[in-house]
């Protein structure tokens, strides 16, 4: 395996001859919700189910307070 010159990363190998340009730009443009949880929090909450049923009970606690406040 020879390594490029400028990129150890990248290996000769490597054939982007067919490549698409920007293939998936638009997609990304349109945005992300990807969150990064601290570990700490991580700990309470192993998957994405988890941590929108919290986020679900804090938005109906939040909806309950303006309400009464309203």
């Amino acid at each position: 395996m020879k390594v490029m010159n400028n990129d150890p990363d990248m290996l000769e190998e490597y054939d982007f001859s067919k490549g698409v340009r920007g293939k998936y730009a638009k997609r990304y443009a349109e945005g992300t919700n990807v969150v990064l949880i601290d570990p700490d929090v991580a700990e309470f909450f192993p998957d994405h189910d988890t941590v929108n049923d919290a986020l679900r009970s804090l938005i109906r606690i939040i909806k309950k307070r303006q309400n009464k406040f309203a």
